[in-house]
């Protein structure tokens, strides 16, 4: 008769392994092109959605008809192609998760598999809560914050009667015979690149909360820990913002203000992982209050 918690299945042979594992990633690649083939169908309107918030930033700086530009005879079907293939990856992952998860559960426990499913479900989740942030949020800012450079001559020849005390119609000058005048002409690749970099950073920053209960729950971690640990976090969440944003303050800010919060989540998830760990070992007459003393007393140090 089998325990509650036992695994579900018996051991193998390795060549029985082999075999499941060419199989899962038979289906995973199978799955894998079959939405980078549907992807690259709808491609073009793909990247008309990855460059709306450029495209909003122009017309809000008085471009009627913004339009972008590619400087090589291969790089937009390359742009559609890079498109179709992080498309389908996307498509896929619900197939590829479910091959993973598959080959993965027969070694585990039941109450593992209990508490490792819901991580599979949340961290796409979490995912697509950071891409959709950086997508409405962060990239129509960095965008308007980039382009906006280009209107600071019509900022300052707006500016000039208040600043001098002259009727604008003396302010008033004739075109300018000298100097270069500068405009923006975006490149399809070059503008995606940032719209990509932007969406997979927050995607990926996203992630903090699964990663961290996850390393709780498995008693790598504790929350006690994580909050003497606070402000080390802080230091590196701006150094990773540094790194993974533009290089402006504006959207270096914007994650650190969406990821940090994160953090307390986490430890906010992790602390109720221990009281719920802590109840069932009292339960069993399993708990030692020295040794919840001593770790209290860790986290206040």
């Amino acid at each position: 008769m089998s325990r509650p918690d036992d695994i579900d299945d018996t051991s193998a042979p390795l060549i029985e392994h082999l075999a499941e594992l060419r199989s899962r990633l038979l289906w995973s690649v199978g799955a894998f092109l079959v939405a980078m083939v549907l992807c690259f169908v709808v491609a073009e309107p793909i990247l008309d959605f990855l460059l709306r918030p450029i495209e909003r930033a122009m017309r809000d700086l008085g471009n009627p008809n913004p339009v972008m530009q590619y400087t090589a005879p291969q790089e937009y079907f390359f742009t559609l192609v890079r498109i179709s293939m992080l498309g389908g990856l996307a498509l896929s992952f619900p197939v590829v998760g479910y091959q993973l998860w598959r080959f993965v559960a027969p070694g585990l426990y039941r109450s593992e598999k209990a508490a490792f499913l819901p991580f599979m479900l949340a961290s796409p989740a979490l995912f697509l809560l950071g891409a959709a942030f950086a997508q409405y949020v962060v990239t129509p800012m960095a965008m308007a914050f980039f382009l906006g450079f280009a209107d600071a001559s019509s900022i300052l020849t707006a500016l000039m009667p208040v600043l001098t005390d002259t009727p604008e119609a003396v302010a008033e000058a004739p075109a300018a015979t000298q100097g270069i005048g500068i405009v923006f002409q975006g490149k399809v690749n070059e503008s995606l690149d940032i719209s990509i970099k932007l969406i997979i950073a927050f995607g990926l920053c996203f992630q903090l909360p699964v990663l961290l209960t996850l390393m709780g729950k498995a008693g790598i971690i504790t929350a006690a820990g994580l909050g003497a640990m606070r402000k080390y976090a802080i230091v590196l969440i701006l150094m990773v913002a540094a790194i993974v944003t533009p290089p402006d303050v504006i959207t270096q800010l914007i994650l650190f203000g969406a990821v940090y919060p994160l953090y307390e989540v986490s430890i906010f998830l992790i602390r109720r992982i221990e009281k719920r760990r802590e109840a069932e070992l009292r339960a069993q007459g399993l708990w030692d209050d020295d040794e919840d003393t001593d770790e209290k007393d860790t986290g206040k140090a």
